[in-house]
């Protein structure tokens, strides 16, 4: 997800035409918003500034990314519910006593398609598809070759709720039968050797029963607001595998072959600062439109229209050991060439050894950390990645604290301040104790149970207050600005 920032080597050269996209636009594109003016690339560096930038700063919108995605959970069908419950009942013994025969033919008809994937037998998992719903049927093909391609370890389909007055009477009409309905199902997967609990997200089954028997005619049916979806149910999926990481592509295969080195790589620059102490995996998504992105996150459309990749925990509430995915926005993410690809993914493969999706670190030590990581991977001059902070800074306009967590919001006038000002922290707390006590702060942040733990951190770790580092901080940022 998040922002990339610069270090004190200077940006590498123009890369050979061959890594570089061909783009008719290249002086007036999508590219050219505030956020990457404010990564402040000059203009001797034109070719490969569209790319680092959109590593430096368009990544850099991402930054509340993660942080956002903690809030997003399943919904309901019912967009005024608070959750998933139980098989609902009704006021009358008869429509009670039909909502349990609803969910047990719905449960029936989700164990068989359990089996068959588990199985991986695909005759038996298409004899569960309505024979009379011609297009979920071709859908039906696709997913289950998904979950065959995919490394799947566990596959569970299981019953939540419903609501019989979902469906139109036209939409009741189209499909016919004696009975259809919606109801909400909890699918839960995992991937053997990346994740260490399953994935779970929560999706709308249309049922119906004909000629005695009970069928699924849909899997899309009512999606609302904030309720994702999962990658193998949008369409043909190509898989990748690497030493260290998974690429799930929905564009090619060649897609996918060609980000493994480079989720590999960051894999690596991660554990050279992180340590060894995490699962030293990555799964990266790559769809094949924004829309598709947007999907998999459940999020409303163009919210990352200048966002290159977000970070997310695949499940329904975030924990420790929940599976996290970085997903890619197709068009910027290919537009930020292949240096900036690597930045870009080393930010996001930090947020996942660190589990930031379920992290108590305050917004400024969880992104400046991974922009720490990034440009210790790959590092750019400071006058390029800080421009717009130290501009503010030679303005008189000194940063009174360290940035609040709605400094990192996508809307805020002075993201890029937020950032950089938040990177040069953590690069103060390297250059003034090491780097090891840098991963040590973090740590200790990320441990601690209680509202103090920041507090206690700057204390038992640095050995000062907060005040004490940001007045020390302050100083730093007026040194390296020349003030």
């Amino acid at each position: 997800m998040i922002d990339e920032q610069g270090d004190t080597v200077p940006l590498p050269a123009v890369p050979p035409a061959g890594d570089r996209p061909e783009r008719s636009d290249d002086r007036a594109s999508a590219v050219d918003g505030p956020a990457l003016r404010g990564r402040g690339i000059p203009p001797s560096f034109a070719p490969i500034a569209k790319k680092v930038a959109l590593g430096l700063a368009v990544c850099l919108v991402a930054g509340a990314g993660y942080a956002g995605l903690r809030q997003i959970a399943d919904a309901p069908a019912d967009p005024n519910a608070s959750g998933t419950h139980p098989p609902q009942t009704s006021s009358t013994p008869d429509e009670a006593a039909e909502g349990v025969r609803r969910a047990v033919a719905g449960e029936a008809v989700l164990q068989k398609m359990t089996d068959a994937v588990e199985n991986d037998n695909r005759t038996e998992f298409l004899d569960t598809i309505d024979p009379k719903a011609a297009e979920f049927r071709a859908s039906a093909r696709t997913i289950f070759a998904n979950l065959s391609t995919l490394p799947i370890g566990t596959f569970q389909l299981r019953y939540v709720s419903d609501d019989a007055g979902a469906l139109t009477p036209d939409r009741k009409s189209e499909l016919g039968g004696s009975q259809a309905w919606l109801a909400q199902v909890e699918v839960s997967w995992q991937l053997a050797g990346f994740d260490a609990k399953p994935a779970r997200e929560t999706l709308p089954v249309t049922f119906v029963t004909r000629d005695g028997a009970t069928y699924a005619a849909s899997f899309s049916e009512r999606f609302v607001a904030g309720q994702r979806r999962p990658i193998w149910a949008l369409g043909p999926i190509d898989v990748a595998k690497g030493a260290h990481s998974l690429v799930i592509s929905l564009g090619s295969e060649a897609d996918a072959k060609s980000y493994v080195s480079v989720a590999d790589k960051a894999v690596e620059s991660v554990t050279k600062v992180w340590g060894k102490g995490w699962r030293q995996k990555v799964i990266v998504y790559l769809p094949a439109k924004q829309a598709q992105m947007e999907s998999v996150l459940g999020a409303q459309p163009n919210t990352y229209t200048q966002i290159a990749a977000v970070t997310m925990a695949e499940l329904d509430t975030p924990e420790a050991g929940a599976p996290v995915r970085i997903v890619a926005n197709p068009k910027l993410f290919e537009e930020l060439g292949k240096q900036g690809r690597r930045i870009v993914l080393t930010h996001e493969t930090t947020h996942v050894a660190s589990t930031a999706t379920a992290s108590p670190v305050p917004l400024w030590l969880a992104e400046g950390f991974a922009d720490y990581v990034a440009f210790t991977a790959v590092p750019v001059q400071d006058e390029s990645a800080a421009k717009e902070l130290f501009k503010a800074i030679r303005a008189g306009k000194v940063p009174a604290t360290l940035p609040a967590p709605e400094a990192f919001a996508a809307s805020a006038t002075e993201l890029p301040q937020a950032y950089e000002s938040a990177w040069l922290a953590c690069r103060l707390i390297s250059e003034r104790e090491g780097q090891s006590k840098l991963v040590k702060f973090y740590r200790a942040v990320h441990a601690s149970k209680t509202t103090s733990g920041l507090a206690d951190a700057f204390k038992s770790v640095l050995g000062m207050t907060e005040a004490e580092f940001v007045a020390e901080w302050q100083q730093y940022l007026k040194r390296l600005a020349g003030v």
